[in-house]
């Protein structure tokens, strides 16, 4: 299979009075995996709904390939849709479900040659022992491969998942994370991937596009976009992070912020800044000792609580000017047990420090709520 490369253009989409999707434009590489996250309601669905052609754009292009399917029915587009809910038809085997796309097309191909499509889409996705059960006879596991299955036998050049793995229990949705990323590489058509959850996108995506208000954020690979994060709302929505306020100034053309009381180098983000910023820094970058604190970027901090979440500690501390500040330590030698009220270090390396643009600082207010669209439409659509 080949994977076509999509390319939107200024897209909008608007209900009423409320604009949904918000002059995007993004492209996504041909047999790229590619993930889409954000909250609720920032429009994230609807952008994968547009492509598909289950909504109509307000304006704009969707581009596959070079061409603008904007106006083009569902049917005619040459992508397919997995959806959380699988709608699988209860009264068919599997493999009927999954050649159910194949009865609208219209290609003269051979019962034999139709059958032996199926079985190699079985095969896809390891269920060709499973060929004659029934969907209430499978794990949720296995039905969502059999809805893989039935998308894939029809040859998309762009499968578009919008939370496919939702239902699923934790255990799981991450076994089945590692499979969708092979499978992906093995058929090597494109994936776009809708999610909420910053570990699957980050775990299986090529490139990333963070989405709020209708509007792209960020766009990046995983790693890009969790160390450098451009705006506050990136920051803080991404994993967990450290969102601090500060003073900005450049003495002999070197960044340093003033935390509190406190002057500490800053290298990553802004180096034009001026005045009062935003700073980020990763928990997992934040050094916790005991004793006075000595050297550069060290600041004193008080143990507030902490929380055991398996293979690390979440280790909760209080600045002297009141911040809160979290940091993450490995419990390879054993848990840390600092009590409430102890006195501790705290080392915020300059390079883990990152100055956010002064436009891009302020975290936005509550996303306005786009309307809910039908969840699916007929499940042999696209």
């Amino acid at each position: 299979m080949h994977g076509g490369a999509v390319r939107l253009v200024d897209l909008v989409k608007r209900f009423g009075d409320v604009t949904a999707v918000d002059g995007i434009d993004l492209e996504i590489g041909s047999g790229e995996f590619f993930s889409v996250l954000g909250p609720s309601g920032c429009g994230k669905t609807t952008t994968l709904r547009l492509i598909a052609g289950f909504e109509a754009a307000t304006s704009g292009q969707i581009l596959v390939d070079d061409v603008d399917l904007a106006t083009t029915p569902p049917h005619r587009r040459p992508v397919n849709t997995v959806f959380q809910s699988y709608a699988l038809f209860p009264h068919l085997t599997v493999a009927r479900n999954v050649a159910y796309g194949l009865r609208w097309r219209k290609d003269g191909e051979s019962k034999a040659a139709r059958e032996a499509r199926v079985a190699d889409a079985l095969r896809l996705v390891r269920l060709e022992d499973y060929a004659d059960r029934r969907p209430a006879q499978l794990s949720g596991g296995q039905q969502q491969r059999v809805a893989l299955a039935r998308a894939l036998i029809l040859q998309p050049k762009v499968l578009l998942l919008d939370e496919p793995l939702g239902a699923l229990d934790a255990k799981l949705r991450k076994a089945l994370q590692t499979e969708l990323t092979t499978l992906q590489q093995e058929v090597g058509i494109t994936f776009v991937y809708v999610t909420h959850d910053q570990e699957e996108a980050l775990t299986m995506s090529d490139r990333l596009a963070v989405m709020d208000h209708g509007r792209v954020e960020q766009v990046g690979t995983p790693d890009e976009v969790y160390e450098e994060p451009r705006t506050a709302y990136v920051a803080d929505f991404l994993g967990v992070a450290n969102l601090l306020d500060a003073d900005c100034s450049r003495p002999g053309g070197l960044g340093t912020i003033q935390l509190g009381a406190f002057a500490l180098g800053a290298t990553a983000g802004d180096q034009e800044c001026t005045g009062p910023v935003k700073v980020v820094i990763r928990p997992e970058r934040v050094l916790v000792a005991e004793g006075e604190p000595t050297g550069d970027n060290v600041v004193p901090a008080m143990v507030e609580r902490l929380v055991y979440v398996g293979p690390t500690t979440q280790v909760h501390l209080r600045l002297p000017h009141g911040a809160p500040l979290q940091a993450m330590v490995a419990n390879h030698d054993g848990r840390p047990d600092w009590a409430p009220g102890t006195p501790v270090s705290a080392t915020l390396p300059a390079d883990a420090l990152r100055v956010l643009a002064p436009d891009a600082a302020a975290l936005d207010d509550e996303p306005e709520t786009e309307p809910e669209p039908d969840p699916q439409g007929d499940p042999t659509d696209g």
